[in-house]
């Protein structure tokens, strides 16, 4: 049968699909636009469970905050290049996600997933559609958000790779920032010494005695050369010894005091982190994106 171009126009539009595809879709529902939407809807998810095997390394991460700032929700949302992750549709999806996660308290990906994204189609569904329209593989990887009554919520992200969520009793909100900022950029293990674990403790402990046993010195010099490895260690690896990125002279734990406040607690997210990546450059993303298109 004929399809005119005024219904394949119509139904790029409702769709977002290239010209092609619309018109077959048109001709196998004998020009029906509501069953050629369905109709690729249905192949279009089909074709996103076949790339639900492609690692997606890259993303975004996003914040959705109150109003009143009482409440921020940090999301991580995965797609495989980052020409992708630029993308205004893919942004958008993220940052949808994240709002849906605060307004609904869902901290779990699962139930999070089956949440409705808009109009009655659920985030998974719309991830879904982005997959069979875009050509690469997305995930909504983790969620969490920070709730306080009487504390300050601090957040920071760094060019949407590392998101960080800080909640401080006292202070003020230029400090929870200043913090946030601290820990994204030291990416400390534990707020303090008391808060590492004991694993960790345990080996690093027996590694500095190594060396220091190694150095052929008394007994009780080995254990002074071991106490101030570790001082030296958890002046870096945790929060409250490391030095403030504003002014070199004062740690974490001094800056507090002046303030006279606390850090409740704080999460970093770094996107991709714990995912084996694929070796890839950008001349095989835009050919890869071509294709997809």
């Amino acid at each position: 049968m004929s399809i005119s171009a005024q219904l394949v126009k119509e139904l790029r539009e409702r769709t977002g699909a290239g010209m092609m595809e619309c018109k077959k879709a048109l001709v196998e529902t004998n020009g029906d636009i509501e069953a050629a939407v369905d109709h690729m809807r249905k192949t279009g998810l089909a074709k996103a469970d076949k790339k639900a095997g492609r690692i997606a390394a890259e993303g975004t991460l996003v914040f959705s905050a109150s109003a009143d700032n009482k409440e921020i929700t940090l999301a991580e949302v995965n797609c495989e290049t980052d020409f992708v992750a630029m993308g205004d549709e893919f942004q958008a999806f993220a940052k949808r996600v994240a709002e849906v996660a605060r307004e609904q308290g869902l901290t779990n990906v699962e139930a999070l997933s089956a949440a409705e994204f808009a109009n009655g189609v659920s985030i998974d569904d719309r991830r879904r559609e982005l997959i069979a329209k875009i050509g690469e593989n997305m995930s909504v990887r983790r969620v969490i958000t920070l709730k306080t009554a009487a504390g300050i919520l601090g957040s920071y992200l760094h060019g949407k790779k590392i998101g960080v969520l800080v909640e401080i009793e006292g202070g003020d909100a230029e400090l929870a920032k200043d913090l946030a900022m601290q820990v994204a950029a030291g990416n400390p293990i534990a707020l303090d010494a008391q808060s590492l674990p004991q694993d960790f403790l345990d080996r690093e402990n027996e590694i500095h005695r190594s060396k220091a046993q190694d150095s052929g010195k008394p007994a009780n010099v080995i254990e002074k050369m071991v106490e101030g490895a570790m001082k030296k260690l958890f002046s870096e690896v945790t929060l409250l010894g490391q030095k403030f990125i504003k002014d070199q002279d004062i740690t974490i734990e001094e800056l507090l005091k002046r303030k006279n406040a606390k850090v409740i607690q704080y999460v970093r997210y770094e996107l991709g982190e714990g995912i084996e990546k694929e070796e890839s450059d950008f001349v095989a993303e835009v050919m890869a994106q071509a294709k997809g298109q």
